[in-house]
């Protein structure tokens, strides 16, 4: 009897795993197309993206250009750091 119960625990693990093979195997086709599908849609995105990356470094060199510009015109120096009270540059 013991036999017959270990054949049918057998066989029902066997059936169970082979379902579960099989699901997955279908699932991964999905799961590939999806992938593939995500893929180009980021790629489509790289290029303009990359645009607008090169647009705002103009823009934000344009506006240090023009302040550096407007510094040197007034000719205000930038004023110097003093140096921390009690370290060894002021005190000597």
């Amino acid at each position: 009897m013991n036999k017959n119960i270990l054949k049918n625990r057998k066989a029902i693990l066997s059936a169970a795993l082979v379902i579960a093979a099989t699901a997955s195997a279908f699932a991964q086709g999905n799961g590939i197309a999806g992938i593939n599908e995500a893929t180009s849609m980021v790629s489509s995105y790289f290029d303009p993206g990359t645009k607008l990356i090169y647009a705002i470094g103009a823009v934000v060199g344009l506006i240090g250009g023009v302040k550096v510009y407007g510094k040197f015109h007034r000719a205000t120096p930038t004023p110097a750091r003093q140096p921390p009270r009690g370290s060894a540059r002021a005190s000597s």
